[in-house]
């Protein structure tokens, strides 16, 4: 898949899940509050979240699209690591958030005896309804994110669903508290409790490996050990050494030392490398960074 068709087909994708999320955001805020259900509520603070990190993705990705120029010689792949990166921290703040208000609700129904409002019908049908819409566009964008091997995009299909996750607690709290009666109205925080949970393992899911590429961790032992059998298949060509890897956005920077005949024309040296290139890029992707250094053999 060429540059530009991959950049369409995420922002498509995006798009479709920004819409997405705008409409449940309304839905959810009206049946928040309609429905006296603090559940709802936090549930729509959590499509929010979405919201604002399809942007993330919309802004970013046509950034890190774009060729090397003279201050990114490199490109600018590490604009969507870094994308990933925000979403992963939005997720945490999210988790970490949820966690807090339901626990502290939890706590405050056993030992301060408060009692928690029973919410109404309308915000059980929008739990249900964001189910349904964010596992499809999870779906949808995990299938997208690996057809174009975008970290981001795989990152925010994530994101969808840890939103349906969210309704599912959400839904089971509400529903618990209409029809179990008043006792069981501490299902709804609990859930929440369990769901906070959920999204926090996912947020570290995403930033592990998103700050592995920004700190510039090398490429996966048996990547590199592949990277280095392609090297060795190239006749003319020994002792692929000082390999260094890592990641730029969703490409492959690979650098590395062969040796070839002292006696070699530099001319034939030369076309060594460019095959040696052609071959990583056929098998890692057109967008791969290559060099590779010449040095003559050892007596």
């Amino acid at each position: 898949m060429d540059t530009e068709t991959r950049k369409k087909k995420i922002v498509r994708v995006t798009l479709v899940g920004t819409a997405g999320n705008i409409l449940l955001l309304i839905f959810k805020f009206v049946a928040g509050f309609l429905g006296r259900s603090s559940a709802m509520i936090a549930d729509a603070v959590h499509s929010l979240s979405d919201f604002v990190t399809d942007l993330v993705v919309l802004v970013f990705i046509n950034i890190s699209s774009r060729p090397g120029d003279n201050t990114h010689k490199y490109g600018h792949g590490k604009f969507e690591t870094l994308a990933t990166t925000i979403i992963g921290l939005a997720l945490l703040v999210v988790g970490f958030g949820l966690m807090w208000q339901g626990g502290n609700k939890v706590y405050g129904f056993y030992f301060r005896d408060e009692v928690l409002e029973s919410p109404a019908y309308i915000a059980l049908v929008a739990a249900l309804v964001s189910i349904i819409i964010k596992e499809v566009l999870y779906r949808v964008t995990l299938r997208a994110g690996k057809e174009c091997d975008s970290q981001t995009l795989i990152a925010n299909g994530w994101h969808h669903r840890s939103d349906a996750f969210s309704s599912i607690g959400t839904a089971i709290g509400i529903g618990g508290a209409i029809l179990l009666g008043e006792k069981w109205r501490v299902l709804d925080p609990v859930a929440a409790v369990v769901v906070s949970f959920l999204i926090i393992k996912v947020a570290f899911e995403l930033l592990i490996p998103a700050l592995n590429d920004l700190l510039e961790r090398s490429l996966p032992l048996e990547t590199e050990e592949e990277i280095v059998g392609i090297i060795e298949e190239v006749p003319g060509v020994s002792d692929p050494h000082n390999l260094r890897t890592r990641r730029i956005g969703n490409a492959f920077a690979i650098e590395a030392h062969v040796r070839v005949d002292k006696h070699m024309p530099v001319y034939q040296a030369h076309e060594l490398t460019r095959e040696i290139e052609q071959k990583l890029r056929l098998r890692f992707g057109a967008q791969t960074h290559v060099a590779i250094h010449i040095e003559p053999t050892k007596e």
